[in-house]
């Protein structure tokens, strides 16, 4: 029987990022989710029906906390249609997602074993897709300058920036960080 408090759940499924981003896939079991999130051993099996069960959950909740909030979402609607204000809007989205380190690092680990697991892969190539859809309507209709290709282009690129970030943080200085997400704005977005 699978057990439906949702905010145990959830504490679960936040334990399963942590985990994920510590341990890597093979280091997630329903013992170390259970040890993670400080509840009796057991817990973890009686809300998720398999590994893979967990696996999906935590992808899904990785996405949902790096969703922007509402004040952010207002505040990127309110501000200007240019370049400059579009190289600001992505700085500020490259450093909330590498603000939740662990959340993207868990992504990361989640998507390489995805390569082994068909049924992550395809709920995972699902969530993507539809999250870069997303993010191309969102732009279409924010009357910033560009196209889609440049939402996939920048994508694309400040993707492996944020992965450089995470991953060996000495590469870049935070300064040149800055920079190269306004020079990937600059050179992929058109004018005007």
């Amino acid at each position: 029987m699978v057990r439906r408090n949702e905010q145990r759940r959830a504490a679960l499924v936040d334990a399963a990022i942590e985990v994920l981003a510590r341990d890597g896939a093979r280091g997630l079991t329903f013992r170390a989710v259970d040890t993670e999130a400080g509840v009796p051993v057991g817990t973890a099996s009686n809300y998720f029906g398999s590994r893979d069960d967990l696996l999906t959950q935590a992808g899904a909740r990785v996405y949902e906390r790096l969703q922007p909030d509402e004040e952010t979402i207002a505040r990127q609607r309110a501000a200007g249609r240019d370049r400059e204000v579009y190289a600001g809007l992505m700085r500020e989205l490259v450093g909330r997602i590498a603000s939740f380190r662990t959340g993207y690092l868990a992504l990361l680990e989640l998507r390489l074993e995805a390569t082994r697991r068909p049924g992550l892969r395809q709920v995972l190539t699902e969530r993507v897709r539809a999250d870069v859809e997303a993010n191309v309507r969102y732009h279409e209709g924010s009357g910033l300058p560009g196209d889609a290709m440049a939402v996939k282009l920048l994508y694309l690129a400040l993707n492996w920036l944020i992965v450089e970030q995470l991953t060996l943080p000495d590469v870049f200085t935070p300064q040149e960080r800055e920079r190269l997400v306004t020079a990937a704005v600059e050179r992929i977005v058109a004018a005007g």
